[in-house]
């Protein structure tokens, strides 16, 4: 049942003050995982959101939960393309890039690092983190630190409060649907 790992880990999602987030699910059947994930899809579609299975190994398949209109956005940012090109891709087009980052995922023992530019993270604490090897940020929460701490620490709380929020109002009864903002 996937619906716990969304509130879980996508909250932010759901609510819109993030791009998108990742987290990894246990399944016995892969059928009955690609059919939650079509249900999941048809029902938060007309909201904006997307599931999709980045990868599967053994039995954890790995989770991408995201809004179309905010990742399209974040990888025309200036500064996201040449940084994309580095690591192989062609252009900044969101089917094209997802395709080419499970291919890349495929590729990599662990992640590879322009996936923080699929999450919504600021493009300069990618860079630093790529330059850095993960070593030296300024601080840490939903992901290394490297530029305007302040501003990720404010982001930090957003997404904490939101994640409480949803956790609280989902053990209440509401649902994933009704939780989740409209696009």
């Amino acid at each position: 049942m996937l619906e716990p790992y969304l509130i879980l880990h996508c909250a932010p999602t759901l609510a819109s003050l993030k791009t998108a987030n990742l987290f990894t699910a246990s399944f016995s059947c892969e059928k009955e995982l690609r059919r939650q994930l079509a249900g999941w899809n048809a029902q938060l579609g007309g909201k904006g959101i997307s599931l999709l299975l980045l990868r599967k190994k053994a039995n954890t398949a790995l989770i991408y939960v995201f809004r179309r209109a905010h990742l399209q956005a974040d990888l025309k940012k200036t500064g996201v393309a040449p940084l994309l090109t580095g690591y192989g891709y062609r252009h900044t087009g969101v089917d094209y890039c997802l395709r080419r980052l499970k291919k890349r995922l495929k590729e990599c023992d662990s992640f590879p690092h322009e996936i923080g530019l699929f999450l919504g993270y600021p493009l300069g604490d990618v860079i630093g983190f790529i330059r850095n090897e993960g070593k030296n940020c300024k601080c840490t929460g939903c992901w290394k630190v490297y530029c305007d701490e302040c501003e990720a620490r404010k982001a930090f709380e957003k997404i904490r409060k939101c994640r409480d929020v949803y956790t609280r109002l989902w053990n209440q009864g509401r649902s994933v649907w009704q939780l989740t903002v409209a696009a």
